[in-house]
């Protein structure tokens, strides 16, 4: 993927990333064919790339607890 369309796409972080002036998450960007996820402390480093499906699977299972710790 072109580093330009990271350059210019629209990064979101959760809005309960508040700790620290915000800085301490991750963003997500929403391009055309794919997610890109990147460290919000370091806005010009890698970015991880996923297709949409995939994004998707994450997400959900994240909602569902399939990754919760348990005590």
């Amino acid at each position: 993927m072109p580093m330009h369309h990271l350059n210019t796409a629209a990064w979101k972080k959760s809005s309960r990333s508040n700790g620290n002036g915000g800085n301490n998450c991750v963003e997500v960007a929403m391009l055309d064919a794919a997610v890109a996820v990147r460290d919000s402390k370091n806005q010009s480093g890698p970015a991880l790339i996923f297709n949409p499906a995939d994004w998707a699977a994450f997400v959900n299972s994240a909602k569902d607890g399939r990754f919760d710790v348990m005590s």
